[in-house]
């Protein structure tokens, strides 16, 4: 029998016309994401793209495999249904900070301390692209749109820190226009076996235009974040001149050279630690005081939902036998209407 010959990104391209914005930081994910998934070695009619509404959210119909464009919010919701009940499946979800923060927040939470096995991608452009430039729960204080004429007064949510407090096994983030790297936090995240989450800085070219030029700008990246790879120091700067220590309980950066600190002085990255204490520090540590960590900040293994959920009706099977519907619905207390 021969042998199917290996995947590749343009097996995973749709014939669907790309309707987003030219310029648009989507295409980029969408061209990672297509990048890594031949690698996987799965088959597409074992993966699924779910989304919820939104610009981010157009993007299962891009994808050769199967999805679904659900509703505002409730993507989570859905791809946890179809993980438990197809926990063979390779299921990704595909989000927005208003589609995922907003009307979804109980759904992603709940998914998140659940550890049910989905990917979740958030795209983080800091404003509501589709319904035309309003503020979204990340825009920063003082962001005025049409909706916020004289400034935002939320203070905005941060999707690393939210992940990181429901107990997410997997929380990383990623640049769309950093290409090698959003794909290599692309291969962590598919190969975590609990929920994975993933923020991805996205550029919004026509309603919220370089709202992360402050470090994207090539003069700015090595001075502006640092990358987290496990089991090196945290240094950054144009000259690796700097790094990131602890100081009691708190971050500091500090300079490193004569007459500062030295690389021994300066955090070592450990992203599989079990407490998620250090990468909730590292999740609040914002510009312009801190640079921006881009990376994996958890990643630690524990029993994902479906799995236990199968391990669970084994065990009833083994007690009980196999039941069925009429059995159940005649169970415990039943009552009879003449």
């Amino acid at each position: 029998m021969a042998t199917a010959p290996p995947l590749t990104r343009k097996d995973f391209q749709s014939d669907q016309e790309i309707r987003w914005c030219p310029g648009c930081g989507d295409y980029a994910i969408l061209k990672g994401l297509q990048t890594v998934l031949p690698e996987l070695g799965i088959p597409r009619e074992k993966i699924v793209v779910i989304s919820g509404i939104g610009c981010s959210s157009r993007l299962p119909y891009y994808m050769e495999t199967f999805g679904f464009h659900s509703i505002h919010g409730r993507a989570p919701a859905v791809a946890t249904g179809l993980k438990l009940t197809r926990p063979d499946l390779d299921v990704w979800v595909i989000t927005g900070d208003g589609d995922a923060l907003s009307i979804g927040g109980n759904h992603l939470i709940h998914a998140l301390r659940r550890n049910v096995g989905i990917k979740i991608l958030l795209f983080n452009n800091r404003i509501y692209g589709l319904t035309k430039g309003q503020y979204s729960p990340t825009s920063e204080l003082g962001k005025k749109t049409g909706s916020t004429p004289f400034g935002s007064l939320d203070a905005p949510f941060n999707p690393l820190a939210l992940a990181l407090g429901a107990g997410a096994t997997f929380v990383a983030r990623t640049v769309d226009i950093y290409q090698k790297h959003l794909v290599e936090v692309l291969r962590q995240a598919a190969a975590h076996q609990g929920s994975a989450f993933v923020e991805i800085y996205q550029n919004c070219n026509i309603f919220n235009d370089r709202a992360f030029a402050y470090m994207t700008d090539k003069d700015n990246r090595d001075e502006q974040a640092v990358y987290l790879e496990h089991g090196k120091p945290l240094i950054f700067g144009n000259e690796r001149d700097k790094g990131l220590r602890l100081a009691g309980t708190e971050l500091e950066v500090v300079e490193l050279g004569t007459g500062g600190a030295s690389e021994a002085d300066c955090l070592v990255w450990d992203a599989h630690r079990s407490s998620p204490n250090l990468a909730w520090l590292l999740a609040q540590a914002l510009p312009p005081r801190f640079p921006t960590p881009l990376g994996v900040l958890r990643s630690v293994e524990t029993e994902p939902l479906e799995q236990a959920v199968i391990e669970q009706i084994e065990r009833a099977i083994d007690r009980q036998g196999n039941g069925s519907l009429e059995t159940l619905l005649h169970a415990g207390d039943t009552w009879t209407v003449s």
